[in-house]
């Protein structure tokens, strides 16, 4: 049983595609190609080929093209041919896009892919393609293009016998109309319409001893490298962070990191200066970003206490960090 399967409902009529795989028991099945459901694997039943041909029930639908307005002054299909690793997006039905990885190298190509939404980061799939290969893992719907989540694809190239080493990869996809029915070509190794959006520009060489001197040379940077004092008071809302980004096209996974990253670079920088205390300005909201702050916190050697900065300026806003 794979995504793509055209599968029977046993205890019913219906008919529908495997979309994706929920759980090791459970997966989501798109009725009609309409809407999705969720199904326990032992309800459904794979159809063959061979009967469908031969009863000619409910046949799968040809591909076709979403009518939607939005797409109604797509550019025409170009060949995309070059070499690289893609993720390609092709119509099984009106509605319903299957998601490939495409492997359209010579190289074998290790791969993980997973989706990131509000709710965080799931991994969903992981294979070995080899060269010119390619692998169907999940569907999307067309009616949900405003809540598809980022794709997030990490990938390793490895040939037998090869004298350079490879970088693993990690790319992330976000797509937005505007951008999408843009990228509609020809995808390789398919060889069908689709849209196309390619993870690599080419195989990345790494040479080990440039790689060492790199190391060296940061090494020395960090050795001769000032660190400043951070302010006694850091606001870490987005805002104030990030003053040019919209938060809007941010993910909350996406925010809280970068948080994060800010409470502890001025957590190690007010360290390193001997600062005896600083206060974190982290806002009250869902309280996620002070929990994770205070389990930071509670794990630093370095620090002799916290607790509530002055209620007063911060109400329950802020964090004050006592270090030894």
């Amino acid at each position: 049983m794979n995504i793509g399967d055209r599968v029977r409902l046993m205890h019913g009529k219906e008919q529908g595609v495997i979309t994706r795989f929920l759980d090791n028991n459970l997966v989501e099945v798109a009725i009609d190609n309409d809407f999705t459901i969720p199904v326990m694997r032992r309800e459904v039943v794979v159809i063959a080929a061979e009967e469908e041909k031969h009863f000619g029930n409910n046949p799968t639908p040809e591909p076709v093209v979403s009518q939607r307005p939005s797409m109604a002054n797509l550019a025409p299909a170009q060949v995309a041919s070059a070499a690289g690793v893609y993720i390609g997006l092709v119509h099984t039905t009106a509605e319903l896009l299957a998601v490939h990885v495409i492997n359209n190298s010579e190289y074998d190509l290790l791969f993980t892919y997973g989706e990131e939404s509000g709710k965080g980061y799931c991994a969903l799939s992981n294979d070995k393609l080899g060269p010119k290969k390619t692998k169907s893992v999940v569907h999307l719907h067309m009616n949900d293009f405003d809540k598809w989540p980022d794709l997030v694809v990490q990938y390793l190239q490895h040939k037998v016998n090869a004298t350079t080493l490879m970088e693993s990869v990690t790319r992330r996809l976000k797509f937005k109309a505007s951008s999408f029915y843009k990228a509609k070509k020809t995808v390789p190794v398919l060889q069908k319409e689709g849209y196309l959006f390619q993870l690599d520009s080419k195989p990345v060489a790494v040479n080990p001893d440039e790689i060492l001197l790199q190391m060296i040379e940061s090494s020395s940077l960090i050795e001769n490298a000032k660190v400043s004092a951070p302010s006694h008071e850091v606001d870490l809302h987005i805002e104030k962070l990030l003053p040019d980004a919209d938060p809007k096209t941010m993910s909350n996974s996406e925010i809280l990191r970068q948080q994060l990253a800010a409470f502890e670079d001025a957590l190690e920088r007010a360290v390193a200066t001997n600062m005896h205390e600083i206060i974190f300005i982290h806002g009250t909201g869902n309280g996620v970003l002070k929990k994770e702050i205070q389990k930071l916190l509670s794990r630093n050697p370095h620090i002799k206490f916290y607790e509530e900065a002055r209620k007063e300026k911060f109400g329950y806003g802020a964090t004050k960090v006592s270090l030894k």
